[in-house]
């Protein structure tokens, strides 16, 4: 099924959609106003919501608002009492006076939309990617690119059929302190690589238990399911509790290991897939009722083909020493940690300190300097038409992404697994092998590959 055919085919086909041919792309000039349309909003829905408190939707508006030529023409959310709560909150805070959509199909069928950043939960990312390929548009996708590994080589095919330009939320690859860290381990900092590891302790509290009820006013909630199986609406399945269901999310190894898990692999230079993964985990909380199916706590270990080891300790329910928290590489000189502020380096058995390395960055509790650099890198991207200038491209999102979905497919099953990078599939394993796409709810279906 193409873009065509999944419009015709959906509600969107009720509202008059025209059949309009996306605007012509060539290298623009940096003076040239860049329209870009965000998907998926949130924040709180009364007051103004703080910056843990507001949904990463809103982080979009903040970067994009602050580069120069980039115009945020629409907001599009599911949950239109966000309109009235975050979306004044932004404009207040950061200007602009976009349109509001509660179906993302719209946009992607306005001629003047150059762009798209989608903050939406993990089971539409690349549904909504795929379609604003085919629709002309450039894409900004958060992480984890996919829900599954099968939709990540499509939205890659998408995106290089279209040649689209889509970058990858993973900010840090934008940071000057991950950078520096990989430039010193290129550069034979600490000899031959042997393993990383990173290590993610964030305590979240426990969710306990909602009943289903009735779907809030201003929810157009089949929308919200969109290819997922459908169930009554739950407050618990809904905003930013999603990510802790099957259905929709990713548990955190896709919410937030993610991240560390990119850093890692870069800081390995791995641009293939591991060829075993083992992952064990549970959840553990206090004992009482909860409605959460992923885990809180998960002990994964990849292997590459050349034997190095990859290992990600993630644990929701203990905080543990902030010591002990960063991402760690190990080679035949010595090791080091990359911390929120500093990387450190050990020489050795006797662990002799060698050089700290930092960012070189001045600290701004108002601002992401980080993630507002990964937008500038896409919006110059978006103007230049190079996408060897992203710094988080579509494909180093896959394979960052597939750890993610590696994991969990091991822990889903229970045992170690055995993966073949070249087919994207597990050795002599149909039950593994069933968790490698989904089954998608009509009409929202991924387009075949073709």
């Amino acid at each position: 099924m193409n873009r065509r055919t999944f419009l015709s085919k959906t509600a969107a086909a009720t509202v008059g959609l025209a059949a309009l041919p996306a605007r012509a792309y060539a290298r623009r000039s940096p003076n040239e106003t860049v329209n870009v349309a965000i998907i998926g909003l949130r924040g709180q829905n009364t007051g103004h919501p703080t910056w843990t408190e507001r949904g990463r939707g809103l982080d979009h508006y903040e970067h994009l608002s602050g580069i120069k030529n980039v115009r945020i023409t629409h907001v599009v959310d599911i949950d239109e009492r966000h309109f009235g709560t975050s979306l004044p909150y932004a404009k207040d805070k950061w200007g602009g006076d976009p349109k509001t959509e509660t179906d993302f199909r719209r946009v992607l069928d306005d001629r003047d939309v150059d762009a798209v950043t989608i903050a939406a939960p993990d089971h539409w990312h690349a549904l909504m990617t795929i379609l604003a390929c085919q629709a002309g548009k450039d894409v900004y996708v958060e992480k984890p690119i996919s829900h599954n590994i099968l939709e990540g080589r499509r939205m890659i095919e998408a995106a290089r059929r279209g040649n689209r330009i889509v970058q990858v939320g993973t900010q840090a690859r934008s940071g000057r302190l991950l950078a520096k860290a990989v430039q010193f381990v290129r550069d034979g900092g600490l000899g031959t690589i042997h393993m990383g590891k990173t290590v993610i302790n964030r305590p979240r509290d426990p969710i306990g238990v909602a009943a289903d009820g009735q779907v809030p006013p201003g929810v157009h909630y089949d929308l919200w399911m969109g290819p997922a199986p459908e169930h009554p609406f739950n407050e618990h399945r809904f905003h930013y509790y999603w990510h802790w269901f099957w259905d929709y999310g990713t548990g955190d190894l896709g919410n937030t290991a993610v991240h560390t898990l990119d850093a890692t692999r870069w800081l390995l230079g791995k641009q293939e897939h591991p060829r075993t993964v083992y992952c064990s985990g549970g959840t553990y909380e206090d004992g009482a009722p909860t409605d959460q199916q992923t885990p809180n706590t998960q002990s994964a270990t990849y292997q590459y083909a050349d034997g190095t080891e990859l290992h990600c300790d993630l644990r929701n329910w203990f905080s543990g020493p902030p010591e002990a928290r960063g991402v760690f590489v190990y080679g035949s000189k010595g090791w080091l940690k990359v911390g929120s502020d500093k990387v450190e380096v050990f020489f050795g058995r006797k662990n002799e300190p060698g050089p700290t390395l930092t960012s070189d960055e001045k600290p701004d509790s108002e601002l992401d300097l980080e993630g507002q650099a990964h937008f500038e890198n896409f919006i110059a991207a978006v103007r230049s038409r190079q996408s060897d200038s992203l710094h988080a491209p579509l494909e180093e999102g896959h394979l960052s992404s597939t750890l993610c979905h590696l994991g969990n497919i091991s822990y889903r099953v229970g045992r170690s697994l055995k993966f073949d990078g070249g087919s994207e599939r597990f050795v002599d394993d149909e039950q593994a092998n069933a968790l490698l796409g989904r089954t998608y709810r009509a009409p929202y279906s991924l387009p075949v590959k073709s």
